[in-house]
């Protein structure tokens, strides 16, 4: 123990005197752990922190927080240091750096049920645009007042359909981004409204038109039925409380009454 607050002083000297820089060091090093990055990591963050964030910078926090858990472990465990703490030192590290991951993949499943309730708004919105622009150049236009959460996965939409990506699959991958009720139904009757001749659009458009109207109304009865059950769940804590002081009203008095 003495070694490491002897250590631990000696560093901060170091530091101090700019002999030894960890934040050098930990930049230099953050390039190494690149590939640690997980696939879906830059969308989660920018769902959570909004399209304003930087990445970089989010990662280079993990990959610091990380290489300085794996360095106090290795202080900790220097007088009886093995193959076994080693490996258990850079485990503790690792779990370390994965956390935020794990909080933002958590924070985005807490936030599909929000997702399931607004994208039958955001179509609508969609579907105002369609009406006088084509599918691609609606979509462009829809991210300014889309919601946050929507737009990272519409820019990836529109950046692989501007790419010459003429197939299903951008609209796709934008319904398995969002894998909430009908995503994937209304991603296909998007595409198809865009591939659809001019004499159909207007067709095709009312068929849009009606199955976002039929979310926009289950979108509703969610929302009045989760009320409902809030109301529900108050009016019953309210009774079981007022039944509950009544309950002991009574027996306050029984008590009273045997004691006369």
């Amino acid at each position: 123990m003495e070694f490491i607050v002897i250590a631990a002083i000696i560093i901060y000297i170091l530091e101090v005197n700019k002999q030894l820089s960890t934040k050098k060091f930990i930049d230099d090093t953050e390039p190494y752990f690149g590939f640690l990055m997980e696939e879906d990591y830059e969308f989660l963050a920018t769902v959570k922190h909004g399209s304003e964030v930087d990445i970089n910078q989010l990662y280079k926090k993990r990959v610091r927080d990380g290489l300085l858990t794996v360095i106090i472990m290795v202080f900790i465990f220097l007088s009886k240091l093995n193959f076994i703490s080693v490996i258990a030192c850079f485990i503790v590290g690792y779990l370390v750096f994965k956390f935020p991951y794990t909080q933002l993949k958590r924070y985005y499943k807490s936030n599909l049920h929000h997702i399931n309730l607004m994208l039958p708004y955001y179509l609508k919105s969609l579907e105002i645009l369609i009406q006088h622009y084509t599918v691609p150049v609606a979509l462009t236009r829809s991210i300014k007042t889309a919601p946050d959460i929507f737009k990272p996965g519409l820019e990836r939409l529109i950046n692989k359909i501007d790419g010459g990506d003429s197939t299903v699959e951008p609209y796709m991958d934008f319904a398995k981004e969002y894998p909430v009720r009908d995503s994937m139904r209304m991603m296909r009757l998007l595409y198809r409204l865009g591939l659809g001749s001019q004499e159909n659009k207007q067709e095709q458009l009312m068929m849009f038109s009606r199955t976002v109207s039929a979310l926009q109304n289950k979108s509703r009865e969610q929302k009045y039925k989760e009320r409902l059950e809030t109301m529900e769940n108050k009016t019953m804590m309210m009774l079981g409380a007022t039944g509950g002081g009544i309950l002991l009203l009574l027996l306050l008095s029984m008590m009273m009454m045997m004691q006369i």
